[in-house]
């Protein structure tokens, strides 16, 4: 039972370090999320400036985790290319290990005056910024707590005989104490943490430090491996590439650092007395190095890549998801822009069954009916999966902002696919009874039908546009086509009932028909008009809650 009770202290001091490195990054994340992730997708052009973005985001957000998920989601959507993206990547490595120099200072006293401080933000202010940066002060004191807890743990085990015993067999095998230390980051999902309490074991002569520096390398190794088992959905093999692309440098690095480890043990720790220091000096020069030698080779190395994972392209299966990364569930900024360019997918789709319909009035298109039934199909199953993947988002770490969003992107998606079912059942059905029954429509009410629809194409562009860019103006533009379409039904109407009050009986059934194609034509132009332009207008106060007149005037 003794040596039970310092056990369970240890994990739970290794929880409250890893929990203090997820408020740090959580807190950053939410805070500067959305802007970094712009800011990210502006400065990927050439390598060397994806290379420093890559390298400063990571520093701030701490995590290169969550700057992977952001160049992934462009890299998949081909907003940049590969080679950019990988040079990202490097800088993102090397960011990571700034907060591991920071840590290698003993700022265990600065612990309490974070949290308080912390604490009164989070307490004192509404959701938004100044909360959140009050999580990343709650974080890092904790973050530092943990550490100060863990040196004074470990003081009476530096002359424990089993603990020698152990650290003894692996002190000659460093391959295993590489495997070890990847195990362990994978499972932690945070190489900051890892190689922090690498820190706190060597600093108090439990791990040696050429020990340690095999620990360092198992780490980097780790913290790669996430992404490839963790983070590629789909069967496409293209988008593996850039996670295979970070861990294949690792594996080269570690490979060649185990190699040259009895040379860089003695000279890493002649450049500092400090074993702490000694080894957040290696863990950075690791990065520095393996950015410093791939980053003239990424051409050639991006070509090989595309060789080994080429794109597979599935043009009957539209159904299939484009966007949404399992991933970047963590990250709330990167999961919402995959939801959102997802969601746009199903305004393309509307688009070509709208396209469809207006062909069908024109000419006979029974040929396009297939097509029309698995792309009404797709947009089921791709509302389906986008609402699925907003809904199973980590609530605790979105903003009041992403929640609002999260509610934009279920609404657009929902009335998008209502749309497209009006669109499949309605229009394109009554285009077949048109075709059955051999009804005909008068030449004014075939000119009418294209007029509307031409109209109902303009609002689904307008409607994508405004689901993007949020302007007031256009979504004030786009509710009043409400009107417009209820006065042509009733238009429609009441020349039809005029119609058939002047004995023009034989003309009843196709104008009947005709009221109906209106009137489905009505209900996917409201279906685009709640998709985007009244959640809009609703968060800027510009809706009633009532079309009803007050009883009271």
């Amino acid at each position: 039972m003794s040596g039970l009770l310092p056990l369970l202290d240890f994990a739970g001091y290794v929880a409250l370090l890893l929990w203090g490195v997820h408020m740090v990054q959580t807190g950053v994340q939410r805070a500067f999320g959305a802007a970094l992730s712009a800011a990210l997708g502006k400065a990927l052009g050439t390598r060397l400036r994806a290379f420093l973005a890559g390298l400063g985001i990571t520093a701030v957000l701490q995590s290169s985790t969550a700057t992977g998920l952001m160049i992934t989601g462009f890299a998949a959507g081909g907003v940049v290319s590969l080679v950019p993206a990988l040079a990202a990547m490097l800088g993102a490595n090397v960011g990571t290990t700034l907060i591991v120099q920071l840590l290698s200072f003993d700022l265990t006293a600065a612990a309490p005056i974070l949290i308080l401080l912390g604490v009164w933000m989070f307490r004192r202010y509404q959701p938004g910024r100044t909360r959140d940066l009050g999580r990343v002060f709650i974080g890092l004191g904790l973050l530092l707590m943990a550490l100060h807890l863990l040196v004074e743990l470990f003081a009476p085990f530096e002359s424990a005989p089993m603990l020698a015993m152990i650290l003894g067999a692996l002190d000659s095998q460093p391959v295993a104490a590489v495997l070890i230390a990847a195990a362990f980051t994978w499972a932690a999902h945070s190489s900051v943490a890892v190689v922090v309490l690498i820190m706190s074991l060597v600093s108090h002569g439990i791990v040696q430090p050429h020990m340690a520096f095999a620990l360092v390398l198992g780490a980097n190794l780790g913290t790669a491996v996430n992404p490839m088992l963790e983070g590629v959905t789909g069967d496409d093999p293209a988008a593996r590439r850039l996670p295979l692309g970070n861990l294949l440098t690792r594996v080269a690095g570690v490979l060649l650092g185990v190699i040259l480890l009895p040379w860089l043990a003695p000279w890493m720790n002649g450049m500092s007395a400090d074993p702490a220091r000694a080894v957040a000096n290696f863990h950075t020069l690791f990065n520095i190095v393996v950015a410093l030698f791939f980053l003239p080779l990424l051409t050639p190395y991006a070509a090989l890549l595309t060789r080994w994972l080429p794109k597979r392209a599935d043009p009957n299966d539209p159904s299939r998801p484009q966007y949404l990364d399992e991933w970047a569930h963590d990250v709330p900024a990167v999961a919402l822009g995959n939801a959102a360019r997802e969601s746009l997918r199903l305004t393309d789709m509307l688009q070509t069954l709208l396209l469809y319909a207006r062909a069908g009035f024109k000419r006979d298109n029974r040929h396009r009916m297939v097509q029309a039934r698995q792309l009404d199909a797709a947009v089921d199953k791709l509302e389906t999966a986008i609402t699925t993947y907003v809904a199973t988002l980590d609530q605790e770490n979105m903003t009041q902002e992403d929640r609002q969003r999260v509610d934009s992107i279920v609404a657009f998606a929902s009335n998008v696919g209502h749309a497209a079912d009006i669109t499949y059942h309605g229009l394109l059905g009554h285009i077949g009874r048109l075709r059955k029954q051999g009804l005909v429509l008068t030449a004014e009410q075939r000119a009418r039908v294209d007029e509307t629809l031409s109209a109902l194409l303009a609002n689904q562009r307008q409607a994508a546009a405004l689901f993007v860019n949020d302007d007031l103006r256009q979504a004030r533009a786009l509710a009043g086509e409400k009107a417009r379409f209820r006065t042509l039904e009733a238009e429609a109407a009441e020349a039809h009932l005029a119609q058939i009050k002047s004995g023009k009986v034989d003309s009843a059934e196709a104008g009947a028909l005709y009221l109906d194609i209106l009137r489905d034509m009505k209900g996917i132009n409201s279906h685009l008009i709640g998709a985007s332009a009244y959640p809009l207008l609703a968060r800027h106060g510009e809706l009633l809650p009532s079309r009803l007149r007050d009883a009271g005037n």
